[in-house]
């Protein structure tokens, strides 16, 4: 990239930095649960047309998906993901819905993302999009937003997310999530408890069948499930049973071959306790997350040259799922973690987490994020050999 675009690019993310923190604190401001972000959504359409770009919302029949994209000519669309959803639990009370995991920041950063590619119509070409997904945090509306085919036309995804850590090789696991329901027969557990059929001891059944099972587990997989309902009263044997559990592995072709291993547990509960079974998939499943290198190394030699140098090697094997795994599956993606600056290091999730995505300490972390994502996106649009 020629020096002059270049620093126009940084300067042009100073220079609109205010809006760039309006956006960050509007959104943490109105935080709002997975598919409710109403208010979010619409004020991020209402910049977005702002800016000049053309809106269509809600997006693939998703109340508070939009997609925001802006024509500069013949060349690549290039795509930033923005997430608004929040989290519950939060305050004195545990009662308050906040942006725990930085999602106005990120909301913030890819929209400051696209709109400094926008500035820039004289001199690139190609089109700026800019999508927004809802619910990362439970039902993972990128999942949606793929198999309905919104990123079907993306040549290439960029998005940032802070963290404990700067990290290039973030790393998550394929997730199944199943819901198994038995239904026994109730009686009273006294005096005639030949009569019942006990669900309860489906679930607990289930459970033992799964911990028997993990250790012919490879080691990247991770099985982790909640009784959801086992009985009324101890005098009544429990007609009603029903357990969910989160499935995960590093590769989407093991996890299926373990989700089906699990139900056929469930299976066996039902035919040692008379039981039926009915079973689902309660939430989307998500796929791992698969990097495009040249987006990645693209990405990490803009964060380098913004003074953002040390990058921790993962170690171990990932332990967390993410939507974006999908996306990956669909187009070229790169997927990184930004320190927040914090000492001692601050947890996303936990509630020190929110004095870094928001107020004058996160302004370091949101410009470089804009401006990485901007000159890595616009190298993209002046080379599209990197796609390949």
């Amino acid at each position: 990239m020629k020096t002059e675009l270049r620093e126009r690019i940084l300067q042009t993310a100073k220079d609109m930095m205010p809006l760039f923190v309006e956006v960050r604190e509007f959104i943490y401001d109105h935080a709002e649960l997975g598919n409710q972000e109403f208010v979010s959504s619409q004020y991020l359409v209402d910049q977005m047309k702002k800016l000049g770009f053309t809106v269509t919302y809600p997006y693939c029949d998703l109340a508070t998906a939009f997609r925001a994209e802006l024509v500069l000519g013949e060349g690549p669309k290039v795509c930033f993901m923005a997430e608004y959803d929040a989290l519950p639990g939060y305050g004195p009370a545990k009662d308050q819905v906040r942006h725990a995991c930085g999602h106005n920041w990120i909301a913030a950063s890819t929209l400051g993302a696209a709109a400094v590619l926008a500035s820039l119509k004289d001199t690139l070409s190609g089109t700026v999009v800019l999508i927004g997904t809802p619910a990362e945090e439970t039902m993972g509306g990128k999942c949606d937003l793929v198999n309905r085919g919104g990123f079907d036309d993306i040549d290439a995804c960029f998005q940032m997310h802070l963290g404990a850590e700067n990290n290039i090789e973030v790393t998550s696991l394929a997730m199944d999530s199943v819901q198994f329901d038995f239904t026994g027969k109730a009686a009273h557990a006294a005096a005639y408890p030949e009569q019942g059929i006990n669900a309860l001891d489906a679930v607990m059944l289930t459970f033992a069948g799964i911990n028997a099972l993990r250790q012919h587990m490879k080691p990247d997989a991770r099985v982790h499930g909640i009784v959801t309902k086992g009985g009324t009263a101890c005098n009544v044997v429990p007609d009603q049973g029903q357990c969910q559990f989160y499935i995960r592995a590093a590769k989407r072709a093991y996890l299926e071959e373990l989700t089906e291993k699990i139900i056929n547990c469930a299976k066996g509960a039902a035919l040692m306790t008379g039981c039926e079974l009915e079973y689902h998939f309660f939430e989307n499943s998500y796929d791992d997350l698969v990097y495009h290198e040249g987006l990645r190394q693209l990405l990490r030699k803009s964060l380098e040259s913004l003074g953002v140098t040390h990058f921790i090697k993962p170690e171990g094997n990932a332990t967390g799922s993410t939507d974006v795994g999908n996306v990956s599956h669909r187009c070229p993606t790169v997927y990184c973690e930004l320190d927040t600056g914090a000492f001692p290091k601050v947890y996303a999730h936990h509630e020190s987490f929110l004095d870094y995505v928001h107020t004058s300490r996160a302004d370091h972390s949101l410009l470089v994020a804009v401006q990485a994502m901007a000159l890595a996106a616009a190298s993209v649009m002046q080379d599209p050999s990197i796609l390949q």
